[in-house]
């Protein structure tokens, strides 16, 4: 059976909103104002406050901002790196380059999926099939998985941002992410005729590095060909003078960064509640990743009370958690609140909503998918050990929320936090051996995997 909408029914849908007084109000203060900050409820806004009784002894200066890309997972691996490494060497202010790492996960995941389009001709994937079509849709995204920087820390290592500093195109994306995409989907076609032909490995080869010289000089001219090697000079708070260097970036990481935050010694877990995806698993999305060889991009699946317990005892030790959600669901984005009440839709439209699925549904129906990656810095926990609220690092600049910090209550935890990446030394033995287990591959275009394609 199916619906018509009929000049009748029509005419009745009009009656009963133009009768409406509400509606009317509602209608009027849209026409200038934007629908969710008509909904935002004062009495949450009051109650919000910035206070907790725990949080990490020191934040980050200053605060960061990705500006018009898709950098959050690596400002925000650089935010929570750069506390122990300021403590470390008292320092006021500082950042990491962003662009570096940028840099080289453009270079290393145009070679990625070259490779893989390779790979799925081996694999008998035609073209127009799901898998390539859905890969071929946005070939070169911005947006990433902890994995993939484990890959370019451990390979690349760090600079500071003075050494690298940003450059257009880091900041606005969009221009040379066009410009890759057209070669890469030009690159995907010249491969397969190649394989066509005769499908010699060599030539593959030589057809992969040609491809690649021409990825590189693009990507050096947007970015800027970061430095070989580098002196980097300091004042401490107390205004002493240092000099670090020249030395090269993996030096840099290995001697100054690594014994203070080791990328190897942290784990990524995620809460996955779909019924076909069980807890007490590992799980990978299919050729989700940024590099040849590197490693892969694992999910320990476990319930969210896990997480939030491995993240509040890890505040509780000074230490900041970088972790992965859907930031634009219930959020008051100037306010920079996320609690599941901070709208009242019901009030304003007369229906609710985000109220009808669960986590489960949402990530089945297409409602919910990981979207941005930020910083947990502090927890407010209750009498009884339960966490109430949250502090979390954001990297749009200071514009929103409390210069930059925003506030999340744990009911918004529960149902839009996906993934929290903690130090092992804090995961029991059992939720550790769970990685021990083969990971079932899910589906290239999973909504577990939607953080790595954000541009």
């Amino acid at each position: 059976m199916s619906l018509s909408l009929t000049p009748e029914l029509i005419d009745e849908y009009r009656k009963q909103v133009e009768n409406e007084a509400s509606s009317l109000l509602a209608m009027n203060a849209c026409f200038k104002t934007d629908p969710l900050e008509m909904c935002v409820r004062r009495n949450k806004v009051v109650a919000t406050n910035h206070v907790f009784n725990h949080k990490v002894e020191s934040e980050g200066r200053p605060v960061t901002n990705q500006k018009s890309s898709g950098r959050c997972w690596i400002f925000a691996c650089l935010n929570v790196i750069r506390l122990p490494f300021v403590k470390q060497y008292n320092i006021e202010e500082f950042e990491f380059s962003q662009s570096y790492l940028f840099f080289w996960d453009k270079i290393e995941r145009c070679n990625y999926f070259l490779n893989k389009m390779v790979e799925c001709v081996g694999r008998g994937e035609a073209v127009e099939g799901r898998l390539v079509s859905f890969l071929l849709h946005d070939p070169i995204p911005d947006g990433g998985q902890w994995d993939m920087l484990v890959n370019l820390v451990t390979r690349y290592g760090l600079m500071p941002k003075k050494c690298f500093p940003e450059s257009y195109s880091a900041e606005n994306s969009m221009r040379m992410n066009r410009i890759l995409q057209s070669k890469l989907r030009e690159f995907t076609r010249e491969l397969r005729l190649v394989i066509d032909k005769d499908g010699d490995e060599s030539v593959i080869a030589d057809t992969l590095s040609r491809q690649m010289s021409e990825i590189y000089r693009i990507v050096a001219i947007c970015l800027g060909i970061p430095p070989q090697t580098f002196t980097w000079e300091y004042y401490d708070k107390s205004k002493a003078y240092h000099k670090v260097g020249p030395l090269t970036p993996q030096e840099f990481y290995s001697e100054y960064v690594k014994p203070y935050f080791n990328v190897e010694d942290k784990v990524c877990l995620v809460n996955d509640p779909r019924p076909n995806n069980t807890y007490w698993q590992c799980y990978m999305v299919d050729c989700l990743g940024n590099m040849v060889g590197g490693r892969q991009t694992i999910y320990n699946n476990q319930p969210v009370e896990t997480l939030m317990t491995l993240v509040t005892e890890s505040i509780k030790n000074g230490e900041a958690v970088w972790f992965g959600c859907e930031v634009g669901k219930r959020f008051a984005g100037k306010l920079g609140i996320q609690d599941i009440d901070v709208h009242d839709y019901k009030s304003a439209f007369g229906v609710d909503v985000n109220v009808g699925l669960s986590k489960a549904d949402r990530l089945i129906y297409g409602e919910s998918l990981m979207t941005h990656a930020m910083v947990f810095t502090a927890v407010t926990v209750d009498d009884s050990g339960t966490a109430e609220k949250w502090r979390v690092e954001n990297s749009w600049g200071e514009d929103r929320g409390e210069k930059g910090y925003l506030v999340m209550t744990s009911k918004w935890f529960q149902e839009f936090v996906f993934e929290i990446v903690v130090d092992k030394k804090y995961v029991s033995e059992d939720v550790m051996a769970v990685y021990s287990k083969e990971p079932i591959t899910l589906p290239a275009w999973d909504p577990m995997g939607a953080l790595a394609h954000e541009s």
